[in-house]
Formats: C-alpha cells, sequence, structure tokens
C-alpha cells in the first residue's frame, strides 16, 4: 500500500490551470471552496438562476452555466449525481478542449460504459472516504479526509499528476492518498453501501428492533439499544478499530459479541453478501438501477415510502426531538 503525502502530492500539475466543477451539492461544493481556497481559478457550472446558482455566488465562487463553465477550463470536475452525469456530459462534451481532464468523484459512468470520452482527453478519479460537509470542515481546520484517486484514461501523460495535485487541493493529502482504479473504486463503494454500510446496517438495527420490540418490550428502550447507541460503537471502529470497541465495552458485552455475533452474521450472510458483490461485478446492478431511473423510480419510491414509515422512525423522531445536542441539519454522503 502507497499513501501518497502533501509533499508527493503537491505536483503543480493545475498550476495556473481553470477547474470547472459541474454541480454544487454536498461534494461539489466542498471541492470547489477548497480548490478556491487553495489558490486555483475555479468556475461552478450550474443551472442559471437556480438555488446553486445563488448559493455559489454567495460563497463567492464564479458561476456559469455548465456548457459556458466548460469553455477554456484545463480540468473538468463532473460532481452531479450519479444518473445526471451522461446527460451533462452529452451537454457540454463538444465545449470540453482536447487535452482537458475529466475528474469524477465516483467512477459509476465510466466503469459502466454510460460516458465515454474522446481519446485526446484525461479520465480521472479523485474519490474522498467522506460527505462534502466533512471534506470542508476537515480542511478549514488545517485537517484532510482520505481520497482514493485513479487514471483511467492518460492522454496528456500528466493524468496522474492532475489527480494527485487536485487531492492535494482538497485537503485529501493532508490524510493520505491511495491509488486504485475505477473498477475497485467503484465496485467496493457500491458493495460498502448495499452490504454494510446503508444495506446491511439499517437491516441490522430494524430486525433488532422488531425482534425487541414483538417480544414485548418497549418500542423506545428497543429503539436506545439497537439505533441510539450503535453510533457508540461505530465511534470505536472509527477510531481504533475492533481492538478499540473491545477495549472500551464490558467483559459481557465482549463475550456476547465474540459468542453470539458470529450467529447473526454467519456463512450464510457471507454467501448473500458474495452474491451482491457479483451482481456489481457483472453490472446488472447498474443495468437494473439505470433501468430504475429511466422508469421514474417506481420500486424506489415505493420501497423509500416502506422504509420510511417503520415504526422505528416514529418512536425515534419523538427521542430525537428530546436530545438538545443533536444538529437540526442532514449531512449527505454524496
Amino acid at each position: 500500500m502507497k499513501l501518497y503525502s502533501e509533499a508527493e502530492a503537491s505536483t503543480g500539475a493545475l498550476d495556473g490551470k481553470r477547474i470547472a466543477v459541474l454541480g454544487y451539492g454536498s461534494q461539489g461544493r466542498a471541492h470547489a471552496r477548497n480548490l478556491a481556497d487553495s489558490g486555483h481559478d475555479v468556475v461552478v457550472g450550474v443551472r442559471a438562476g437556480g438555488p446553486s446558482w445563488d448559493k455559489a455566488r454567495a460563497d463567492g465562487l464564479a458561476v456559469a452555466t455548465p456548457a459556458d463553465a466548460v469553455r477554456d477550463a484545463d480540468l473538468v470536475a463532473f460532481l452531479v449525481p450519479d444518473m445526471a452525469q451522461a446527460a451533462v456530459y452529452s451537454d457540454v462534451a463538444d465545449g470540453i478542449k482536447a487535452g482537458a481532464a475529466l475528474l469524477f468523484a465516483h467512477g459509476f459512468n465510466v466503469h459502466f460504459g454510460q460516458i465515454e470520452a474522446p481519446a485526446d482527453r484525461d479520465v480521472i478519479l479523485v474519490a474522498p472516504k467522506g460527505p462534502g460537509d466533512l471534506v470542508r470542515r476537515q480542511y478549514e481546520i488545517g485537517r484532510g479526509v482520505p481520497c482514493l484517486f485513479a487514471v483511467h484514461q492518460d492522454a496528456t501523460g500528466k493524468g496522474r499528476d492532475r489527480a494527485l495535485a487536485y487531492a492535494h487541493a482538497i485537503g485529501g493529502s493532508r490524510a493520505g492518498v491511495l491509488e486504485t482504479t475505477f473498477a475497485e473504486e467503484t465496485e467496493t463503494d457500491l458493495f460498502g453501501e448495499q452490504a454494510v454500510l446503508c444495506g446491511g446496517a439499517t437491516e441490522l438495527v430494524l430486525k433488532g428492533f422488531e425482534t425487541l420490540t414483538e417480544a414485548g418490550y418497549q418500542p423506545e428502550v428497543a429503539y436506545f439499544e439497537c439505533m441510539h447507541e450503535l453510533k457508540l460503537i461505530v465511534d470505536l471502529l472509527y477510531e481504533g478499530g475492533l481492538e478499540k470497541m473491545h477495549e472500551f465495552v464490558s467483559e459481557t458485552a465482549k463475550y456476547g459479541d465474540l459468542t453470539r455475533g458470529p450467529r447473526v452474521i454467519d456463512e450464510g450472510t457471507g454467501e448473500r453478501m458474495r452474491e451482491i458483490l457479483k451482481e456489481i461485478q457483472d453490472g446488472r446492478f447498474a443495468r437494473e438501477w439505470i433501468e430504475e431511473n429511466e422508469k421514474g423510480l417506481p420500486e424506489y419510491n415505493r420501497l423509500m415510502e416502506q422504509d420510511l414509515a417503520h415504526p422505528i422512525e416514529k418512536v425515534g423522531r419523538a427521542l430525537r426531538a428530546c436530545m438538545s445536542w443533536l444538529k437540526t441539519g442532514r449531512a449527505r454522503a454524496a
């Protein structure tokens, strides 16, 4: 493993170059502001007159329509949502000059063939391992969020240096920048979301809540045990892995972890995880998700409505309203 530091990532490959950031959501806003604060010439490409247009201008950044933003840009960062990227690329592709770099924060559209760049352009990736709000906050206090970087197409021979310079400019090199490929970043990111971070974790919480409430325990107590206290364990894991988690929980909790955990998450779970990974690797998930968007998201909307109607949500809203220390804002991961 090679983690690139600030000294190694500050290649100067973007010095004096114009960077167009398309999209001003969680990642777009963080990237654009960090790039500008690092001394780069940044223009934000968004729909004229929309809320993102006004927000970017209020942040002191140059703003233009996407088509105008990419003209004369040496690097174009596509930071709009995954399902909008292909359409945005189609709209602006003819205006991107030869030799420019196309940069992505997630490899989905390139890896699954939704965007195919001409041979005369670099295609690179810089993926911070954290939500945009964290990328910005860490930068402001002199720290950084680790980043992955990759080069899919190196037309100019400068693709790698450009990716490292971009990661450095948004603060990633302060924490370390790890080289990967578009395939590895895309497939591991999707798997993590589906099997562990979002799908796996939330389903585990819901099943635990249902098990306790079906056995007659108070929903509020079940919420505290299965949802609320999860943050305490995740923070320990984040800060020091399994070792720190074991250090700070009771002996009883540790014994229960070691003897009962493998009964809940067993080899059958591993087999299903491998099935999910295979669906990602062979493109089945990508095709399904693209088709769902083309249909207008009927199944997505049905499942989302079902998820948010779960009893744990009603209980949780009432309990969280009593927790004055919780932020009212919502952090987004992408």
